[in-house]
């Protein structure tokens, strides 16, 4: 049997993907009940769950019966943006100080994956492994503090850009975390500092388009064929 801190973490996983995916829509109620019976937890458990998806921005609960997938306006995505490419500018410095080769192995075989979903035309999960790219980063870096911050703003941004998408190719992207990779290779801070900042600028000027929201889902089904992946 598994553990509290095992179901939770598998729950908290599959909420997650399901999320930034867009299987689960913004303002998608998330029943405790529901949750609770998928995963064989309490309610207690649950939520704690939320707690940390609220704490990543990916969920609201405030003043809620019912928590619901977060809807970031246009506004606070933009300024989510801004302080997220201030605080990678730094975490560029902290990789750099800590560059070896078992992290530039790490961090390619996070773009083979982007290129496999690329591949496959899979453009939500092209989507999440973009973010989680900089995950990767800031938890190399080595600051805890940083990668708590910066764990927030890129689990928000991953949905502010499944939220807020145009048709573009993900293609792009790949390509900019390769030349990235290159850069910190080389140790060129000022490089690497630049390099991210427009990155991210080119991120945030694809996908900040206001568009529909679509229906929501049966929660249910989405979480069966999330929690699988997530257990994996």
């Amino acid at each position: 049997m598994s553990s509290n801190s095992d179901r939770v973490d598998i729950a908290h996983r599959t909420l997650r993907q399901a999320i930034i995916e867009q299987a689960l829509k913004a303002g998608t109620k998330l029943p405790e009940d529901e949750i609770g019976r998928h995963f064989s937890m309490s309610r207690t458990l649950v939520r704690t769950v939320l707690a940390k998806l609220q704490a990543q921005g990916l969920v609201d609960t405030h003043h809620k019966r019912t928590a619901t997938v977060a809807q970031p306006s246009l506004d606070e995505a933009r300024d989510a943006f801004a302080i997220r490419r201030a605080l990678e500018r730094e975490m560029m410095k902290a990789v750099i100080k800590r560059w070896n080769p078992a992290i530039e192995k790490l961090l390619r075989e996070h773009v083979q994956e982007e290129e496999a979903a690329h591949a496959k035309g899979d453009v939500r999960l092209s989507t999440r492994l973009a973010g989680e790219f900089h995950l990767k980063l800031a938890e190399l870096s080595g600051n805890a503090l940083l990668e708590r911050y910066l764990s927030e703003l890129v689990s928000r941004c991953s949905l502010i850009l499944a939220m807020y998408s145009r048709p573009h190719s993900s293609e792009c992207a790949i390509s900019e975390h390769s030349g990235l990779i290159n850069i910190l290779k080389k140790g060129d801070q000022a490089a690497a500092e630049h390099l991210v900042d427009e990155h991210l600028l080119s991120v945030e000027s694809r996908a900040l388009i206001e568009d529909d929201l679509a229906a929501e889902s049966d929660i249910g089904s989405i979480l069966s064929r999330f929690s699988t992946r997530a257990a994996g």
